[in-house]
Order: C-alpha cells, then sequence, then structure tokens
C-alpha cells in the first residue's frame, strides 16, 4: 500500500510538472496572455508598419499596456490601420497621445509604443490616436545613405 501512496504522488508531482512547463511555454511564446481582462481599443493609422503584426505588444515608458488586435488597410486614405487593444487599467491615457512604431533590437521584433499627451480628457473604446510615426524602414535607411554618398561624390 505505501508503493502505491509513493507512485500517486510521484505521478502527481510529474503531472504538475508538465502543467508548469506547458504554462511557462505558453507565456514565453506569447501564444496567450492569460488575462481575462477586457480592456478597450483605439485606433491608430500609419503610413508604413514595417513588420508589425498582431499580438505585437504595446508599452508605455517600457510597460506592456495592450496588444495589437488587428492590422488592416484603409481603403480612402491608403494608410495601415491598426487596432490597439489596451488593457482596463491603463485608462487615463490623454486623447493626444502619440503613437510610434519602434523595433527591439537591431533586427527584433517591432512594437507600438504610446506616449502620453497634455489632454485633459482620456481615450475610451473607439477612439482614434492622430498623432503616430510610422516604422522605420532599415532598407531604406540604408538606400538613402548610399543615395546622398553617391551624389557627394
Amino acid at each position: 500500500m505505501q508503493k502505491r501512496n509513493t507512485e500517486i504522488t510521484v505521478g502527481m508531482f510529474v503531472a504538475a510538472g508538465i502543467v508548469a512547463i506547458f504554462v511557462l511555454a505558453m507565456k514565453v511564446s506569447n501564444f496567450t496572455d492569460f488575462t481575462d481582462d477586457a480592456g478597450y481599443e483605439v485606433v491608430a493609422e500609419f503610413g508604413n508598419i514595417g513588420g508589425l503584426k498582431v499580438r505585437s505588444p504595446v508599452t508605455m515608458a517600457g510597460v506592456r499596456v495592450g496588444r495589437v488586435s488587428n492590422i488592416s488597410l484603409d481603403g480612402s486614405t491608403y494608410n495601415a490601420k491598426v487596432t490597439l487593444s489596451l488593457y482596463s487599467q491603463f485608462n487615463t491615457l490623454p486623447t493626444d497621445t502619440s503613437a510610434s512604431i519602434f523595433t527591439a533590437g537591431l533586427l527584433g521584433e517591432q512594437y507600438i509604443a504610446l506616449e502620453a499627451g497634455a489632454e485633459d480628457e482620456f481615450l475610451k473604446n473607439g477612439d482614434v490616436l492622430h498623432l503616430t510615426q510610422p516604422a522605420l524602414v532599415l532598407e531604406q535607411i540604408i538606400g538613402q545613405f548610399l543615395f546622398s554618398k553617391a551624389e557627394g561624390e
């Protein structure tokens, strides 16, 4: 009987270890947030989003405040329309908040960084961010550098 109890206990620890590894893998891979935070959505239009993807992080001062939930093309302006799903605890962002697309590291993933404005009114569900800065595309920067060097000779 003692041997059977030991086997059951070891089996439960192994099962708990497998579940813990699975949860860790999901957290690291950003496959799921494990949050039920509905939050609110705002839209930002960019001239170029580079390699930005759905589920890319949205940060403010280095703190994750949400995720990119949708990317589409606006048929009238031909700009990329990016829907940001912001967590509900960050509901005091001013309406003149600006959004910029940055790259984590030299060749890392792209993310959206928000910078708070100074308005007294706060963003709410469905609002549009009008102050945006598109992604810097490395190939364009290199091309401009080479073109300016060729003209200088």
